[in-house]
């Protein structure tokens, strides 16, 4: 790992979190020659690990839910998986899960080190040889056996039944405790538990004796690693969640777990604290992301589902940040599906291993369904949780809002009669090092009559996405605008930053927002301000650079399939062909750019792994004077702006 990721993390440690390495460092040290071999974590019994109730809501699965799950499991069952936009190899269906498939990259073709090496001693943050950690973590969520247990429970499939026996005899084989890459992150170990304890709650009663004696040294040997190596301070965003999940779930499936009842306990109360702390109480993810906003309540929706079984439910905090999170999600998606803001991993924890473009959506709908409440976003695609939580009525439209703010994440909404816009003044990210916060203070996102116009970039890679990781969380990246080249907010690391630009709303109104930010104010003695006025015919949108003239770049970013086309000032956006919407820009001296090779943009992130070109508008000054872009929605018969 590189003495400047070190130094870079430093600088974000408080007193109390260097202490707490310090310690971290030398259990990690302590426990490489101890506590290994499946013997330390063998139990007595043979209960089958189970969430009460978990069985039975499966068997009452829609026909559109049977459908989704019986095409998911024809392609596991023949031996092909996709994830993060890639394809594995694919296997026989005689030999679906060899030993070497846990440590394979499927992008590099290279495999990590195995149950030969302690876990802590592989380095993954910065390798490049052997490609992107998320690939080989992926494949190891098992999140896989959740569809095919359903797939047994319902139809008593015998293939279904010897995937699952595989699995898990092969995973048991190739994974000692604490070997591998596996090890090595509590989120992974989480994720991995939770969907063993999924399966094993849904189809477990089907499953062998020596099937469930290796599930159950699985979870415990988890649950022991779990309680070891928590997440805390500035790593304890949706990976303390996960964590507390984790233990919660194991303690309450296998209560007979020495230890299991006060974990449980624990782990519990972590969750309820941390869905307070990370959903804020206007609905917004502190994060930042609808996606990780999603998972992190995915998370304690399946714990509140067990706690509720046990007549023990969480309490009112927990059901009104689920409320507000819908509200919030509602109001800045555009037909159900949420921008792009921020990282997006595509993270699920009930999983159908299959893309899932509107995951946020299904996670607020499946949240709605648990409170009994009809939900104000749209349907999302069938899928297994809806089996599990239940199907939410849809709540009635409602007529154009005006100006909705939401003060405690930073986020506002315009919306009129044919357009929604969605401007950001929140804060960087969670907690010190914001890892998952991209630089786009300030910057709008677009829909014209239901169609994405201007859009957040996404994500596209993690580990191994280098420059390209830089690029899709820079300033440059996004609507918004930039001061000499320079980020808002300073990178230090793929997941960390030195310097966070603090971001103020000054007024909004249903006709008006004005924010600022502070981003460049020790650098370059600049502040941006910039205000969106709505106007008769679509909307105003004024930059103004506080301090002495100096070189900027105002970006719109369209979304991919969108036709520029540019005459003067003008730039018209048409789609398939229409006219939508005609940009007025300060002066002629913009470009449009579309998926262009160097990092001067062009290019959208749809999914994890992937990357589309889009048009991007570049205009370039100086900023001597407000800059004012008009946009005018194009009339269309029936219609009014």
């Amino acid at each position: 790992m590189s003495f400047g990721w070190y130094v870079n993390r430093l600088r974000n440690m408080s007193p109390g979190e260097v202490a707490h390495r310090i310690v971290e460092k030398s259990r990690k040290l302590s426990s490489k020659d101890r506590h290994e071999g499946w013997g330390r974590f063998a139990q007595e019994g043979d209960d089958i690990p189970r969430i009460p109730g978990l069985s039975e809501a499966v068997l009452q699965a829609s026909p559109a839910v049977r459908e989704a799950l019986d095409r998911t499991c024809a392609a596991l069952l023949d031996g092909r998986f996709s994830a993060l936009g890639v394809d594995w190899p694919k296997r026989s269906a005689d030999a679906l899960f060899p030993v070497d498939i846990w440590r394979l990259d499927p992008v590099s073709g290279q495999s990590w080190p195995g149950g030969d090496a302690y876990c802590f001693d592989i380095s993954y943050r910065h390798e490049t040889r052997l490609g992107d950690v998320k690939y080989v973590w992926e494949f190891n969520r098992l999140q896989f056996l959740q569809p095919l247990a359903a797939k047994l429970a319902l139809d008593d499939d015998a293939d279904a039944r010897r995937a699952i026996e595989a699995a898990i005899e092969s995973w048991h084989r190739a994974h000692p405790p604490f070997r591998g890459l596996v090890w090595n992150s509590g989120i992974e170990l989480a994720l991995r538990a939770i969907s063993l304890v999924v399966a094993s709650s849904i189809c477990g009663s089907h499953l062998s004796p020596d099937t469930i004696r290796r599930l159950r040294e699985i979870l415990a040997a988890h649950a022991f690693w779990l309680k070891r190596f928590p997440s805390r301070f500035s790593s304890a965003n949706n990976h303390l969640i996960a964590e507390a999940a984790g233990e919660y779930l194991i303690g309450i499936a296998m209560p007979s777990l020495t230890g299991a009842e006060a974990m449980a306990a624990k782990a519990r109360k972590i969750l309820e604290t941390e869905i307070e702390k990370q959903i804020l109480p206007d609905g917004v993810p502190a994060e930042q992301s609808p996606t990780y906003g999603a998972f992190s309540i995915e998370f304690a929706l399946l714990a509140a589902l067990a706690a509720r079984q046990l007549d023990d439910p969480f309490g009112p905090v927990f059901e009104a940040r689920l409320l507000a999170f819908a509200d919030w999600l509602a109001a800045i998606s555009c037909d159900g599906t949420a921008p792009a803001i921020c990282d997006d991993d595509e993270g699920r924890v009930i999983a159908m291993c299959e893309l899932e473009p509107r995951y946020p959506a299904s996670i607020a709908n499946a949240a709605m369904a648990f409170l009994g409440t009809p939900s104000p976003v749209a349907a999302s695609e069938p899928h297994l949780r809806d089996a599990i939580f239940g199907e939410a009525a849809q709540a009635e439209p409602t007529a154009p809002i005006g100006e909705t703010t939401f003060p405690d994440g930073g986020y506002s909404v315009l919306d009129g009669h044919r357009f929604k816009l969605v401007m950001d003044h929140g804060p960087l990210g969670y907690l010190s090092i914001a890892a998952h916060g991209h630089a786009d203070a300030l910057s709008i996102l677009l829909a014209i009559d239901g169609a994405r116009v201007l859009v957040d970039p996404g994500t596209y890679l993690y580990h191994s996405g280098g420059a390209w990781r830089d690029w899709f969380r820079s300033t440059r990246a996004h609507n918004t605008l930039t001061i000499g080249g320079a980020d808002q907010s300073i990178m230090s690391g793929a997941f960390n930053w030195s310097h966070k630009a603090n971001t103020r709303l000054i007024e909004a109104s249903d006709t008006a927002l004005l924010a600022e930010h502070d981003g460049y104010a020790k650098r370059l003695g600049a502040t941006h301000r910039r205000q969106v006025r709505v106007t008769k015919d679509g909307l105003r949108i004024e930059d103004e650079v506080s301090g002495k003239p100096q070189p900027v770049e105002l970006v719109f970013q369209f979304a991919p399939g969108l036709d520029i086309r540019t005459e003067g000032v003008t730039a018209t956006v048409s789609k398939d062909d229409t006219p939508i919407a005609v940009f007025t820009l300060p002066d002629p001296n913009f470009e449009i750019t579309t998926g262009k090779d160097s990092f001067d943009g062009g290019w959208v992130s749809p999914s994890f792994g992937i990357k589309v070109a889009a048009p991007r508008l570049s205009w370039r000054g100086r900023s001597d004077h407000p800059l004012v872009t008009e946009i005018r929605l194009v009339q269309r018969p029936g219609s009014r702006a």
